[in-house]
């Protein structure tokens, strides 16, 4: 395909976007494609934010980035620990994060790998509102560690992620948000940027601008394992390049990263399969 082939298919799946961004029926949007050849295209319609004024959107308009955190940064973290030979991937979770479910120390929550963590095949709920019940990043922490979490079939779960975000922070003795080493990514948009909104929050009382939407990381000090990533489309689109060129991370990560875990996911990441994802 060439760089034109490209640029026109981009604009062509777009279409439907800025057909609804004209419509009012979303602020706007910013869609992009790069090729294994590392060419990309862009396309850019609408606002970054309507309220409390119209701002315009473009392709280096900042965004939280939500759930695409557990793979641009938590994924990539955890396999660093393996190429450093900090932690295995077979290794239990307790091996990292020892105080997790002391009560009971039974709990097979301790016996849980970084692997099934990481595959969303581990049996942890999904969801549950955190946030509600802590006073301080500190509490929201304990409240993941020492739930008592009930196991069930595997499902796709922030609460793995926030695990293994803290496993991570436990092994590196540093924030995740401090780990965060890729240009045009980070735990929050430069000083003067032009950051969309994502939407007027309720329970913080404001349009939420440039600060984590997601309340669990919020309540988790606004990054963690799940969601608190900002970024802009070219940030987004240089990680995806480094991971089509193999250079994101070392050849044997590269390799288990890339490779099948279950019938719908490769190491984090959701991979091509017949049944829409929702």
């Amino acid at each position: 395909m060439t760089d034109a082939d490209l640029s026109a298919a981009v604009a062509h799946a777009f279409r439907p976007v800025a057909d609804a961004v004209a419509a009012r029926r979303l602020p706007g949007a910013v869609f992009g494609v790069v090729s294994a050849s590392g060419a990309r295209a862009v396309e850019a319609a609408g606002h970054a934010a309507w309220l409390p004024e119209e701002r315009p959107l473009d392709r280096a308009t900042w965004f939280d980035l939500a759930s695409m955190t557990k793979v641009l940064v938590t994924v990539r973290e955890v396999l660093r620990l393996v190429e450093d030979g900090v932690a295995d991937l077979h290794d239990p979770v307790s091996a990292l994060l020892p105080d997790i479910a002391q009560v009971p120390g039974t709990s097979p929550i301790r016996n849980l790998t970084l692997a099934a963590l990481a595959t969303h095949t581990a049996g942890l709920p999904a969801w549950a509102p955190i946030y509600a019940n802590a006073a301080d990043p500190a509490g929201a922490a304990a409240a993941v560690l020492q739930t008592d979490w009930p196991l069930g079939a595997p499902c796709y779960s922030d609460i793995g992620y926030m695990m293994l975000g803290l496993a991570v922070e436990r092994a590196r003795g540093a924030r995740l948000a401090e780990l965060v080493d890729q240009p045009g990514l980070a735990a929050a948009p430069p000083a003067g940027a032009e950051v969309a909104a994502t939407e007027d929050c309720q329970w913080r009382g404001r349009v939420l601008v440039g600060e984590v939407h997601d309340e669990n990381s919020a309540g988790l000090g606004g990054f963690a394992g799940h969601a608190g990533l900002f970024g802009t489309m070219d940030g987004v689109l240089d990680a995806a390049a480094a991971i089509l060129a193999g250079t994101w991370l070392g050849p044997a990560a590269m390799a288990g990263m890339s490779a099948r875990h279950t019938p719908t996911r490769a190491f984090g990441w959701q991979i091509r399969h017949a049944v829409p994802a929702g």
